[in-house]
């Protein structure tokens, strides 16, 4: 008796809230257009995590209105993904019209793009980049800025530009200055800005810039700078050019305040830059190669975080290596001369394992296939 006294209760609490879905459907107009932003995992599971890649658009719009046909939403309902990333968020941000609108079949749904950044603290000082000693005191103005943006008003160092040969340390010292600052970190390859379509590049960078309001104080790090701000002779190669950097220098250029926020670009040629985006930056810092002191004191400090003891002397090393960058060290001596030592079975790096790396170093040639 008293289980059907439940079952009984339990059927009419059913039937109202149907009767109430079904008012308000009828009450809700029909969706031309909703906009959905990722919001990640409510409940997080350590094995999951929050970053969405969209690669088609349409796709997913057929995908999301089947799963979601009929419901009722309104802006600032989250909506969950039960089918192919089963209890993913999704806000809904926008809907056309406002108010309670029902998914139909003729609903365009659109899903708003992530920035291609991070937006981490990264745990690198201005102690572990070693030289640029007078980049490292640029940066102190910086650095200044970010933590009392109030002080500076106007005379704010908005926009800074590193230049100088790869490898040399220009994404280092913005992971430092973000991190001495504990500030976020957008590190953005420019060639991520670039869209698919027309206006679809203005409308990255903008976003971009939104969250970097959001997140102050930030560092906005657009990497090969040049992929997106040719100059202005270029656009016959590049169609999409006029359009990506006029959104840039509107964002340069402040029309909209940014407090705590800096831009810093990176470019290995800035004589590619075009002019008028150029000129935005108040600042030009120039990455120099190392001299023969600062080769030896990077080479100290990547051999004594190898797994296998160094057993040569990098003074000497030093002394052969003129011309190479801090990457170049790195990369193309000491783990080189690494792997050639594990694969030995040799108990450390030796001289004649270094000797390797570098013979490899000088004697690189473009391969002859790629011009048969």
């Amino acid at each position: 008796m008293p289980t059907q006294t439940f079952l009984d209760e339990w059927i009419g609490v059913k039937l109202r809230e149907r009767k109430k879905r079904e008012r308000e459907l009828h009450r809700a107009r029909p969706a031309r257009y909703i906009r959905l932003r990722p919001r990640g995992y409510p409940l997080r599971d350590v094995s999951r995590t929050s970053p969405l890649s969209v690669s088609d658009e349409k796709l997913f719009e057929i995908y999301a209105r089947e799963q979601w046909l009929g419901t009722t939403v309104s802006q600032g309902d989250i909506l969950f993904d039960q089918r192919l990333i089963p209890d993913f968020a999704f806000e809904v941000v926008k809907v056309l019209p406002r108010g309670e609108v029902t998914i139909t079949e003729d609903t365009r749904i659109f899903i708003e793009r992530t920035p291609q950044g991070s937006k981490v603290l990264h745990e690198v000082r201005f102690s572990d980049i070693i030289g640029h000693e007078d980049v490292k005191k640029k940066c102190r103005i910086i650095l200044r800025y970010l933590k009392e943006p109030e002080r500076f008003g106007e005379w704010a160092p908005k926009n800074v530009l590193f230049f100088g040969p790869p490898g040399t340390g220009k994404t280092m010292t913005a992971k430092a200055l973000a991190s001495e600052a504990h500030a976020r970190l957008f590190l953005i390859r420019a060639t991520d800005l670039i869209g698919e379509y027309v206006g679809d590049g203005s409308k990255r960078i903008h976003e971009l810039y939104a969250s970097a309001r959001d997140a102050a104080p930030s560092v906005v790090f657009i990497d090969e700078l040049d992929a997106i701000g040719l100059d202005r002779t270029y656009q016959g190669i590049r169609g999409d050019v006029s359009e990506v950097v006029n959104a840039l220098l509107t964002e340069l250029d402040g029309v909209q305040e940014n407090p705590g926020v800096v831009t810093v670009g990176a470019t290995n040629n800035p004589l590619m830059l075009d002019r008028a985006l150029r000129s935005r930056f108040e600042e030009e810092i120039f990455f120099r190669l190392p001299d023969e002191r600062e080769r030896y004191q990077i080479l100290k400090h990547y051999a004594s975080r190898m797994p296998l003891k160094v057993e040569a002397d990098l003074r000497e090393i030093a002394g052969l290596t003129s011309g190479m960058s801090g990457r170049d060290l790195k990369d193309r001596v000491l783990k080189v001369a690494l792997h050639r030592a594990i694969l030995e079975n040799a108990p450390a790096v030796r001289r004649e394992h270094l000797e390797y790396s570098l013979r490899v170093f000088s004697g690189r040639t473009e391969p002859k296939e790629l011009y048969i």
